[in-house]
Order: structure tokens, then C-alpha cells, then sequence
């Protein structure tokens, strides 16, 4: 069995001596032998292949080697032994082959050559490359004379640099006197070789310090080449003409370049005008990353140059008087480079192995082969070696057989050259990986559990999964060539102990490693994209979630780098605040979320935005007396479209300081055609609207002046007003300055009397907005004009206008007036128009003025007579007086008016009010009581409405339940005014209803209530009962239904229960449409109005307000014996007279239910 280190490749071989090769995955690495095992020398560090060295510090080439025993070396110079130990200028640093060569104080040049390192043990010897060791060197320019240079304009030039030749080479610059730069452009460009190039001169080229710089990088140094002047003459210059190529010349060239490097293509051309240089590969596309175009196109540059960059490309140079072609024929040629470089391999006695050395290159290259730095050819023989080609098999190799292999592969372009070691041992299995060592990994990602092993032979690993379960290759798991066990897809359930076995026929030995799976790190909320005003605040946030055992740090960048080291910056748990905003804090904003595992981000980009910049370079073209076209340059919008452009004006001439707006337009346009009016001296201003708000206007535009013209429109808005008799007011609004359109602005005011033949009369008026007319007839309508007129003309025809003149009070007064009295309360009046011309202006109306002299029955008049006015507008001939008093003699007049005011009053009419039915009763009170009686007193209306006829009385008893009994009714003549009611049931509430009459029937009725006086007389027993045995049951029994009664009473009370004779009330109408029933003196349905007095001691006054009564007296003033019944119990007067003073107050509920001592009567 064989096992390689070099290439990736295993090598199992059978007894047979067959050979299978393995190519392992990308999970194979490098075998490592173990230091304290013999091995033969491993080269690990070098220096390049050439080394160029400053000759003011010293050469220190690299040589670093490792191997057991550890490795001594040698050097050789220019292919001979270089003894260190005698050249006292150079030291061997101790332990390892680096040379370090102390060139002060002597010449560099006598340790330039070609170096290589040897590293020796017991087991091989292993060699370094060739290292090329050359001095830097920067020589000084050759000392020439350079010409001045007259050229004609239009001419191509080229200025040649010819820098010396210097190690590396130099790079070049071409700058003036001061060291400034010259500028380059697509007419002036500098090539590869140094030269200067003009596609054609200008006049502006003239100069005489065209100085042409080397800088040599090694050195540090800059040489100077000796100026050149170039003037460019004018008089004769050459005249366009077609382009043509000044580098590379002729048609077509050829370049070379090796794999993997930069290729430069570089095409300059000449011609007038300046051409433009384009780039195109036959049969191919230049679309590539590594494609890239320099100094204005003339440059084409590939890097990492490969075979399918070969071929034709070329490049045009276009002016517009032709073009000009020119091919570069590109070859790609490679030096060698490594397909499969040789591994170390280590072999167990007896066991077959290969050592390969795979490489390509343009042209091939050859391989040759050695063995510990003898080619192999003159090595010892060894009959287990063979050598085909790139490959060297050995067979059945025995102990201290080791030894270093040495493949060079060179062509004409390169080489490369490689060691790899041979070491055969006997050795069992070490696992090199930590022990316990513990691998965390996120969910979802591969998990890598690395068992870095050792033996010879190579051991076979085995992976077992918590001490128990084999771990096999398949869906999940991986086991690579190198022992690491890979799995895919890593989840939870994956975590916890993972033990690797390394066996090989010497030995075995484990090694245990623990997996860990997180959940992953991810941004919940991200960072959104802002739109910001200036001046304000933004806030990103960034909300993370993570697994609890791993500690997040958050980061956030801006544009990809560091924020700003600013206090308005505040990194918050989970978010960034950005304070006071300015235009600078633009851009991409990004959090970042590491854990020790993984990382998660996201951006969000911040625009700033604020009002536009004003615009800028106003330009007036276009100019006509009555339009000029205004253009502008539109300021940075900050992120912000424009939405329009507000152009305004001043009028310096009529209105200087005040800027009027004068149209706007789209945000898209930059410039605006103006409509002007004559005779203003404008000046422009132009703002710009975006999201934000307006800017700050622009600077003023220059003054432009339009020439006066005649009036274009006529003063607005004419208004004729009569104010007073005999005169007529014409106003107007005056034309603004800029409606003059020119010097000596008056208004032409013309009139006339409409409907006549009269010829017009004209004023002029100046400076002023109204002109009085005097002596005009009263109320007469003029027809008026008013024009305005200038220096240069009177404006359009003005339209016509027609006014009254003033107005006077009418002449007459109403006549034939007439009363038709439908009721008590509604009278009609009827009159004779005036005449139009008394009225003498604007017909506004009838006013009739009444009043109440008296009542029919009374014989004096009032004294205090309320006169009523009511307005009839327009050419009325009658109408209505509401609101009357029956049984009452007025009295009226009537005037007309007009705007003035009003005519004379017409001579006083009078008219009488028929009956109508009476008020309610001034009063109702229960003046006494008693067990079966009560005494009721009350006063006659206050308004009687007629002859008074008599009073009727309505009344019914209430029981503890609110059922009302049977009304009982009682007529009372005019003059009586009480009345006692006997035969009552004692200790029982009462409800009366008492209303007056006339001829026209009844009034309003008023309410009252009250109770009788309980009983409390015992009958006397000649038993003394009270000791009797059912007599104290019935009385326990009794008393327990008096509470149960109480608490029922209760109840009802708190719900504000009403009597069933509500419902009832509810359903009536008012008294006067349903009055008391004559013929039999009953009463009629009773109106709802009768619900909204209270049951006790209440009435209603004919106002419809509630009072309470004045004998507002509680029934123990009237009982007999009742002081002692009553202050048993102590609740009853309380109740009562607290319910009765609520309900006086409210004034519009029914009576509540019954005190509860009246239910406890009411049932013994």
C-alpha cells in the first residue's frame, strides 16, 4: 500500500503490483510528517527567481528548510560552489540557509550571478530555484541638444523621450518647470515608450518647457531630460484632414504575450479633427472583466492573459472626414506552469509508490528529473526506480531508501522546479488533530470534523457518532481520503461527540471531537431606504436575531467604510439615529452582524434631500414689444425633481420693490415665452419648486422696457348707487400700473337717461375710482359707460352699465283697508296698493303696526299699549295678523317702504276678537282633610277669553297598585270657588282635575293631589287577645307580608312607576281641540299635558311653568291623632314631602307609588 502528499493523488497498490490511482477531492491536502519522525529535507521558504537589490541596503536571499535530522546548506554561485564561510561580507543566518551580503563599502556589482541553495541530510537533499540577483540602476540621461520645434496649426508632433535604459525600467512623466503635469486628452496623449503625441496642434501648445521625467523606483531617483519648445504658428495652418495612425505604423503589427500576464494594445492616430479611437476583435466580443480601455481609448488592456485571447484586433480611428484601420496580430505563448506539481510521499517498507510531475506550456516543456540534486541519469543505480517520462515509479522500496526527487520543467520562456521526498518508514497511527477539540458550526452549513493522521502505512480512518453509531459515507456524511468527516447539511441533531479511529497494521489509536450546531445569525428587520429633508433626523434600524449562545457584535458602514466620526452619529442596541442630516450623510448605509460562527447584512441607502438651488445665468431673447422668451440654467435639485419653475416680475417703473408672479412652468422646461403688457420696466426673477418647497429666488435678470401702447381693458367692476335724492354715484376699480400700458391714465365716465333720445354726457377723472352726478330726478335709471384712456389711446368700447339715481321717501300711505277676523286668535287685513310713482324708489314692502286696546269685558284701555309690526315684502295687497287675544278690541295702520325708508301711516283701523275658551284656573289647593273629606279652593283664570261660564271638577281615587278608580265629575258656576268633597275612603290618595268655561267651552285644566286622613281607632275586645297564641302568629305572618310589601314598594318607587291612567293621558290631545263634553258637563279624554304635573300639591299656571304651592302642608297637620302613628314609624312625612318637592321641581312626571305606610293601611 502507497500514499502521496504531492499531487492529490492516492496511489493503492496490490500484491500483484497493480497501480490504481485515486484522484482525491478538494478536501485533500498535503501529508505532513510528523518533526520528530526522520525525514528528509522539505524546502519552505525562498526568494524569487529574480531579485533586483538597491546597492544601498543589503542582499538578503531566502533559504529556509525543514527535515530530521534538520538539514545543513550549501550555496552555489554561477554553477560553482560559493563558500560562505571564506567571504567575510557574507553570513549564513545560524539554522537555516538565508545569505545575508553586506555590500557597503564595496562594489555591488561582484555579487550580481545566479544563486541556488542546497539543503543536506541524512535521508536526501533538497535544492532551491536559481535566484537572478541583479543591481537596480538608474544612469543618467545622455546629454543631448534638443532643437526648438516650429510647427504650422493643424499639424501632428510627436516629442521623443528616449529615457535610458534602467533596471527595472524607468517610469515616465512629462511635466513643465514647476513639476506640474501636462494635461492629456484625447487630442495629446503619452505612450508606452515615453514619447509624446499630438493628434494636432493649437496654438495654446506653444511653450518651451516640454521636459520629459524618468523616475526610477528601486533607486528612488528622478533624471531630467533637457527641455523642449514647441511653437505653433497660425499663418498657414494645415486644414482638416482624414486620420492616420502615428504609433503603431503602417496597417497592420504583431504582438507577443505569455499566459497569465497583461496584455497592452495601444493605438494613437493623427488627424483633424481630433479622431476618436474604437477597439473590435475579429470573431470575437472585447465583453470581459479583465477587458479594460485607457488614456481616452487608445489603450486596450487584458489581464490574466489566456490562450482564447490570441487572434486579430483592431482599431479605428473615425473623424468626419474618414477613418483609418490598423490589425494587431496577437500571440499567446505560456512558460511553464504546474498541472499536477510532485507531493512528498511517504512509503512503508516493502510498498510501491509514484512520484508525478505533470506540466504544460508554449512551446512544450522538457522535463528532466533528479535525485538529491544529481541528475538522475548519474545517480547511483537503483533498480526499484523507474523514470517515464513525467512520472518515476518505485517498487517494493526498503528501509534508508529515502531521499528528495527534483523535476525541472523549462522552455524558452521560463522554468519551474520542484522537490518532493521519498521517505520510507515503519511507523503506527498518530492522529495529529487536538484532542477533544470542540467545532461549531451554523445550521444548515457544512460541518467539517477534521482527523489529521500519521502512519506508514497510511492508516484507515473510521468515525463513530456518540461512541456508538458507525458514521458511513452516504447522503449525510463524507469520509475524505485525509480522514476529515464532512457532513452537508448540518443540523441540530447533528451536534455531540464524533470519534475518529486511525488503524493501520502496526497499531490503532482515536481521538474524540464534539460538533456543536447553531442556529444562525439574520436580520429580522432591515435597514429601510430613507428620504430625508435637511436638517431632520433618520433612523435605520436593524433588529437581530441570534442563537442565545453566541454574543453578536453590530457594525455599521457607510459607503463600505468606517461612519464619520461625528457626534450626531448614535449607534443605538438596534438601530442608527442620524441627526441634524446635511447633504455629506448621503449614501449606502450598511449593518453588520458578526458572532464568532457567521454573519448576516443589509443596506439601506439615505437620500437627502432640501429646497432646490436658486437658477442661475437668466438670458432674455426673442424681445417684441408684448412678448420676450426668458431662458435659465436650473440649480441642483438635491435629490429632489423639480416640479416648476415660478417666474415673477418687477415694475420698476410703477411698483419698484414689489415682485409679482407671472406664470410658471413644467420643472422639466429652462425657459418660458412671456406675455408682456406696454409701458413697464420688467425685470425677471425665476424660483424652483420641488418636494421640498421653493428656493431662494435667482438673481435678477437684466431691465427690459416695453414701448406705452393704448389701454388694453376698461376699469372692472362698475357700480351705480342713488345714496341720496337728486344725485347718482358711479365707482369702478382703477387699472394697476401695469394695466396703463402708458403715461396719463384717466377714466372717461359717460351717462344718460335710459329710454330717452338724450345725447351722452361725458367727465374725465383722473387719479380717482368714483364720480357723483347731482340733480337728477328722484329714482331714475341713467345708463353709464366708463373708459379708460392714456397718452396713446382710449381702451375697447366699455360695456353698459344701468344705475338708479337716488331714492325719497314715498308720498302716500295705503287706503281702503279692510279686517276680516277668522278667530280668536287670526285676523286678515286687506289694503289698496299705493301708487308707483308715490313710492318714489325701490318698492320694498308693506308694514302693518297693531295693537291690544283692551278686552271687551273691561272698560278702561291698557295703559301700556305693546305695538306689534309685521313686514309684508313686495307688492302686497294683504295679509295675516297670528297670534291675537280673544275677546279683545285692536286697533292698525299701514305704511309703505322703500330703500329710504318708510311713507306715512294710513288713518287707524279697529277690529274685534270673538270669544275663545279660557286659560286654566290661577290656582288649585287642597286647603283641608280629614278621614272621608277633603276641601278644595281655587281662583278664577287670569285670562278668561270671554264671559266666563262656570268650572267643572274632575276626581278619582289611587290605590297602593296606581290603578285609579272611577271618575266623578262636579259643574261649579262662575262665582264659586271651593267647594268640600265628602263620603271619601279614609287614608286613600285622590287626583283632581279642575278646568275653566266659557260659551267656547273648556280651558286648560290644572291638577292636584292629596290623601285623606288615616284611621287608627281599635276596636275595643273583652279578650285580651294579645296573649293568645294565633293572635302572635297572624301578627308574625302579617308583619313579615309588610315587609315583603315594603320592599315591593320600594322598588316600583326607585323605578319612577307611573299610574295606569298614564297611558291614557298619553294618548290625548290638546284641551282646546278636545274640550269638555257640554251636554252632560263630563269631562273628555284628558291631554297629555295632565301627565306632566305632579300628583301632590302641584299645578300648572296658563304660562306652562310649574310652582310649588304655597299651603304646601303634610297630611299630619290634618290627621286625627296621627302624631303618634306617624313618629312610630318616622318615614313617611320624609318620603312624602322629599318626593313632592322633587316633583314641583321637574315639573313633568306623574305622581310616584304610594308612600309604603299607606300600603300598610291600605291593608290592615
Amino acid at each position: 500500500m502507497a500514499h502521496s502528499t504531492a499531487d492529490g493523488n492516492m496511489v493503492w497498490v496490490s500484491g500483484s503490483g497493480a497501480v490504481l490511482l485515486i484522484f482525491l477531492s478538494h478536501m485533500t491536502s498535503a501529508l505532513e510528517v510528523p518533526l520528530d519522525l526522520p525525514q528528509p529535507p522539505t524546502i519552505t521558504l525562498q526568494s524569487p527567481k529574480d531579485y533586483i537589490f538597491d546597492p544601498r541596503e543589503n542582499i538578503v536571499i531566502h533559504c529556509e528548510a525543514k527535515g530530521k535530522p534538520h538539514p545543513f546548506f550549501s550555496w552555489t554561485r554561477n554553477g560553482t560552489h560559493f563558500d560562505v564561510e571564506k567571504d567575510s561580507k557574507v553570513l549564513m543566518k545560524p539554522g537555516s540557509g538565508t545569505l545575508v551580503i553586506d555590500i557597503s563599502g564595496e562594489k555591488a556589482e561582484a555579487y550580481e550571478g545566479t544563486y541556488q541553495c542546497t539543503a543536506h541530510n541524512d535521508h536526501g537533499t533538497a535544492v532551491s530555484n536559481n535566484f537572478v540577483i541583479r543591481q537596480s540602476r538608474s544612469p543618467l540621461w545622455s546629454k543631448e541638444r534638443n532643437d526648438a520645434i516650429t510647427v504650422q496649426r493643424g499639424v501632428s508632433l510627436v516629442l521623443q523621450c528616449r529615457p535610458p535604459a534602467g533596471l527595472p525600467p524607468p517610469l515616465i512623466l512629462w511635466m513643465d518647470n514647476n513639476l506640474q503635469k501636462l494635461p492629456l486628452d484625447q487630442r495629446v496623449s503619452q505612450a508606452l515608450n515615453g514619447d509624446l503625441y499630438f493628434a494636432n496642434v493649437l496654438p495654446e501648445d506653444t511653450r518651451s518647457d516640454y521636459i520629459c521625467y524618468a523616475r526610477f523606483p528601486h533607486t528612488r531617483t528622478i533624471q531630467q531630460k533637457q527641455p523642449i519648445s514647441v511653437t505653433v504658428l497660425d499663418n498657414r495652418p494645415e486644414g482638416e484632414h482624414r486620420p492616420g495612425f502615428m504609433l503603431p505604423l503602417g496597417p497592420a503589427s504583431t504582438q507577443m504575450v505569455l499566459r497569465g500576464e497583461t496584455l497592452v494594445l495601444e493605438c494613437i492616430a493623427e488627424g483633424l479633427p481630433t479622431p476618436e479611437i474604437s477597439w473590435q476583435k475579429d470573431g470575437g466580443e472585447l465583453i470581459s472583466s479583465r477587458i479594460s480601455l485607457h488614456n481616452f481609448k487608445k489603450m486596450l488592456k487584458i489581464s490574466e492573459v489566456n490562450e482564447a485571447d490570441a487572434g486579430d484586433y483592431r482599431c479605428t480611428a473615425t473623424n468626419k472626414l474618414g477613418t483609418a484601420h490598423h490589425v494587431i496580430k496577437v500571440t499567446v505563448k505560456a512558460a511553464p506552469f504546474w498541472i499536477s506539481a510532485p507531493r512528498n510521499l511517504i512509503l512503508a517498507p516493502n510498498e510501491t509508490g509514484i512520484v508525478t510531475c505533470r506540466v504544460n506550456g508554449e512551446p512544450k516543456p522538457q522535463i528532466s528529473w533528479f535525485v538529491n540534486g544529481v541528475p538522475i541519469a548519474n545517480a547511483p543505480e537503483d533498480k526499484s526506480r523507474k523514470v517515464e517520462d513525467d512520472t518515476v515509479i518505485l517498487s517494493s522500496v526498503q528501509s534508508g531508501s529515502s531521499a528528495v526527487y527534483q523535476c525541472n520543467a523549462s522552455n524558452e520562456f521560463g522554468y519551474l522546479m520542484a522537490n518532493a521526498f521519498v521517505s520510507v518508514l515503519a511507523e503506527p497511527p498518530r492522529v495529529l488533530t487536538p484532542p477533544n477539540q470542540v467545532y461549531q458550526v451554523i445550521t444548515n452549513n457544512p460541518a467539517l470534523l477534521h482527523c489529521s493522521s500519521f502512519g506508514s502505512p497510511l492508516p484507515t480512518i473510521t468515525w463513530f457518532k456518540d461512541s456508538q453509531t458507525s458514521v458511513k459515507d452516504g447522503d449525510q456524511y463524507v469520509i475524505h481520503e485525509n480522514g476529515t468527516l464532512e457532513i452537508h447539511v448540518a443540523q441540530p441533531l447533528n451536534s455531540g461527540k464524533y470519534t475518529c479511529i486511525a488503524t493501520n497494521n502496526l497499531g490503532i489509536k482515536e481521538n474524540h471531537v464534539f460538533l456543536e450546531v447553531k442556529e444562525p445569525t439574520r436580520i429580522l428587520k432591515q435597514p429601510e431606504y430613507k428620504v430625508v429633508q435637511r436638517g431632520m433626523s433618520a433612523v435605520f434600524e436593524c433588529k437581530v436575531k441570534h442563537d442565545h449562545s453566541l454574543v453578536p457584535t453590530m457594525t455599521w458602514l457607510k459607503d463600505n467604510a468606517e461612519l464619520p466620526e461625528d457626534g450626531r452619529f448614535a449607534v443605538e442596541t438596534d438601530r442608527l439615529n442620524i441627526k441634524d442630516v446635511t447633504s455629506e450623510d448621503e449614501g449606502t448605509y450598511t449593518c453588520i452582524v458578526n458572532t464568532t460562527l457567521d454573519r448576516d447584512s443589509a443596506s439601506a441607502m439615505l437620500t437627502v434631500v432640501e429646497k432646490p438651488d436658486p437658477p442661475t445665468d437668466l438670458e432674455l431673447t426673442d424681445q417684441t414689444d408684448r412678448s420676450v422668451q426668458l431662458t435659465w440654467i436650473p440649480g441642483d435639485d438635491h435629490n429632489s425633481p423639480t416640479q416648476k419653475f415660478l417666474i415673477q416680475y418687477e415694475d420698476l417703473l410703477h411698483q419698484p420693490g414689489t415682485w409679482n408672479n407671472l406664470t410658471d412652468v413644467v420643472g422639466t422646461s429652462t425657459t418660458a415665452q412671456l406675455n408682456l403688457s406696454p409701458f413697464v420696466y420688467y425685470s425677471f426673477r425665476v424660483l424652483a419648486l420641488n418636494h421640498v418647497g421653493y428656493s431662494d429666488p435667482s438673481q435678477p435678470s437684466r431691465q427690459y422696457r416695453t414701448n406705452p401702447a393704448a389701454p388694453d381693458e376698461n376699469p372692472s367692476d362698475v357700480q351705480v348707487v342713488g345714496t341720496e335724492p337728486g344725485s347718482l354715484v358711479i365707482s369702478w376699480t382703477q387699472l394697476t400700473g401695469l394695466q396703463s400700458n402708458g403715461p396719463g391714465l384717466e377714466y372717461k365716465v359717460q351717462w344718460r337717461q335710459k329710454d330717452t333720445d338724450t345725447d351722452w354726457s361725458s367727465q374725465n377723472v383722473a387719479n380717482d375710482s368714483k364720480f357723483i352726478m347731482t340733480g337728477t330726478p328722484t329714482f331714475v335709471p341713467f345708463e353709464i359707460k366708463v373708459q379708460a384712456i392714456n397718452d396713446y389711446g382710449s381702451g375697447p368700447e366699455p360695456e353698459l352699465v344701468v344705475g338708479y339715481s337716488g331714492e325719497d321717501l314715498p308720498l302716500s300711505a295705503p287706503e281702503s283697508i279692510q279686517v276680516m277676523v277668522n278667530n280668536g286668535t287670526l285676523a286678515e287685513v286687506h289694503w289698496e296698493p299705493v301708487s308707483p310713482n308715490s313710492v318714489r324708489g325701490k318698492l320694498q314692502g308693506y308694514k302693518v303696526f297693531y295693537w291690544r286696546e283692551r278686552g271687551l269685558h273691561e272698560t278702561e284701555e291698557e295703559k301700556d299699549h305693546k305695538e306689534q309690526v309685521l313686514m309684508f315684502s313686495g307688492n302686497r295687497s294683504e295679509g295675516r295678523l297670528p297670534g291675537l287675544q280673544p275677546y279683545s278690541l285692536y286697533k292698525l295702520f299701514i305704511k309703505v317702504f322703500n330703500s329710504k325708508g318708510d311713507g306715512p301711516p294710513s288713518p287707524n283701523k279697529t277690529f274685534e276678537t270673538p270669544e275663545g275658551v279660557p286659560g286654566s284656573p290661577s290656582f288649585l289647593n287642597i286647603v283641608s282633610s280629614s278621614l272621608d273629606s277633603i276641601t278644595l279652593e281655587w281662583g278664577p283664570p287670569k285670562n278668561s277669553n270671554g264671559r266666563l261660564a262656570g268650572y267643572t271638577l274632575k276626581y278619582q281615587a289611587v290605590n297602593n297598585t296606581n290603578e285609579v278608580g272611577p271618575a266623578k265629575y262636579m259643574n261649579f258656576l262662575a262665582n264659586e270657588t271651593r267647594i268640600t268633597l265628602g263620603n271619601l275612603n279614609a287614608s286613600m290618595l285622590y287626583k283632581f282635575y279642575l278646568s275653566a268655561k266659557t260659551i267656547k267651552g273648556s280651558g286648560h285644566i290644572i291638577t292636584e293631589e292629596g290623601f285623606t286622613v288615616m284611621d287608627t281607632a281599635v276596636p275595643s275586645r273583652q279578650v285580651d287577645i294579645a296573649t293568645q297564641g294565633w293572635f302572635i302568629g297572624l301578627m308574625c305572618a302579617i308583619a313579615l307580608l309588610i315587609l315583603v310589601l315594603l320592599i315591593v314598594c320600594f322598588i316600583k318607587r326607585n323605578k319612577g312607576g307611573k299610574y295606569p291612567v298614564k297611558e291614557k293621558e298619553e294618548a290625548h290631545q290638546d284641551p282646546e281641540i278636545q274640550p269638555m263634553k257640554e251636554d252632560d258637563g263630563t269631562f273628555g279624554e284628558y291631554s297629555d299635558t295632565e301627565d306632566h304635573k305632579p300628583l301632590k300639591g302641584s299645578r300648572t299656571p296658563s304660562n306652562g311653568t310649574v310652582r310649588r304651592d304655597e299651603s304646601d302642608d303634610s297630611l299630619v297637620d290634618y290627621g286625627e291623632g296621627g302624631d303618634g302613628q306617624f313618629n312610630e314609624d318616622g318615614s313617611f312625612i320624609g318620603q312624602y314631602s322629599g318626593k313632592k318637592e322633587k316633583d314641583t321641581h321637574e315639573g313633568n312626571e306623574s305622581s310616584e307609588a304610594p308612600s309604603p305606610v299607606n300600603a300598610m293601611n291600605s291593608f290592615v
